[in-house]
C-alpha cells in the first residue's frame, strides 16, 4: 500500500473509532457483517457470560435476570466510551429503582478501570476482562471489535436492541420505556 493510502486509512480509522460508529471502518473494510452480526442477535436469548468485577469477585449474567439490562462493553482509553459514561451514572439512579441495570464490561486492565469508576463515580456494577471480555462481546454479537458497543436486554433474558459506537440518553430512553 503506497504511504499517502495507508496514511488516509489509519486517520480514516481513527475517525470512525472516535465517532463511535466506526462507519468509515465499515466502509474501507467491508464491515457491513459486523452490524449483521449484531442485528442477527436481536430478539434472541442473551448469552451467558462470566466475569470478575474490579475486586476479582466473578459475576455470572444470571444475577441480573428479572431486570431491564443495559450492557456496555467498553474501554477507558475510548473517548466516546467516556462521554457516554455520566449519562449512564445518571440514568441508573433516575431508573434503577423502576428495574433498569447497567452493567459496565471493561476491556481494560482492574487498576485503570478502577481509577476511572473513582472519577466518574460509577454507580453500576463493573465486569472486567481483557480476552473473556472480549469473547462475551463477540457472543453478542460485536465480531469486529467496535466500542462502545450496548446491549439491552429485556426481563425475560432477551436481547432488544444493539447499538455499535455511543449511545445518547434519547435513545436508551426510548428503547427501554418500552420494556420498564
Amino acid at each position: 500500500m503506497k504511504k499517502p493510502l495507508r496514511i488516509f486509512a489509519y486517520v480514516a480509522t481513527f475517525a470512525a473509532s472516535m465517532w463511535g460508529g466506526n462507519l468509515l471502518v465499515d466502509y474501507f473494510t467491508g464491515n457491513a457483517q459486523g452490524r449483521e452480526a449484531a442485528q442477527a442477535m436481536v430478539q434472541k436469548p442473551a448469552p451467558e457470560f462470566n466475569l470478575k468485577d474490579v475486586s476479582g469477585i466473578m459475576h455470572n449474567s444470571h444475577e441480573w435476570d428479572g431486570k431491564v439490562v443495559i450492557l456496555n462493553f467498553w474501554a477507558t482509553w475510548c473517548p466516546p466510551c467516556r462521554s457516554e459514561t455520566p449519562m449512564f451514572v445518571e440514568m441508573q439512579e433516575e431508573y434503577g429503582p423502576t428495574g433498569l441495570q447497567f452493567i459496565g464490561v471493561a476491556i481494560d486492565n482492574a487498576e485503570k478501570v478502577q481509577d476511572f469508576m473513582d472519577t466518574y463515580g460509577i454507580n453500576y456494577p463493573m465486569l472486567i476482562g481483557e480476552e473473556d471480555a472480549i469473547q462475551a462481546a463477540k457472543d453478542y454479537g460485536n465480531r469486529f471489535g467496535a466500542l462502545p458497543y450496548t446491549v439491552v436486554i429485556d426481563r425475560n433474558g432477551m436481547t432488544r436492541f444493539i447499538q455499535r459506537g455511543e449511545m445518547t440518553r434519547e435513545m436508551v430512553e426510548t428503547t427501554i420505556k418500552r420494556l420498564l
